[in-house]
């Protein structure tokens, strides 16, 4: 087990970590890799023109315990624990 400052190196080598202190089976999160698109589709049809390119940021996604995946967002209870481990 580690800190989530350990998490975060981990999840920018490209690897999933998770707490042992989530309650649902199968959850964890990962880094998404910024990238670069064009616009094509709504919801962002709605708010750029077509073709527009949309440099699209780095972020972390949570996969939960139903198989979906989500943005998350740290607690400081998660910043501060010492329970991540690699998946």
């Amino acid at each position: 087990m580690f800190s989530f400052s350990d998490a975060l190196n981990h999840l920018k080598s490209g690897k999933k970590v998770a707490r042992s202190g989530w309650n649902g089976k199968g959850m964890f999160v990962f880094l998404v890799p910024g990238s670069t698109f064009k616009v094509n589709r709504a919801p962002l049809l709605g708010i750029y023109p077509e073709g527009t390119e949309i440099n699209y940021c780095p972020h972390i996604d949570m996969k939960t315990a139903d198989d979906k995946i989500v943005p998350w967002l740290a607690s400081q209870t998660d910043v501060l624990a010492d329970d991540w481990t690699l998946v």
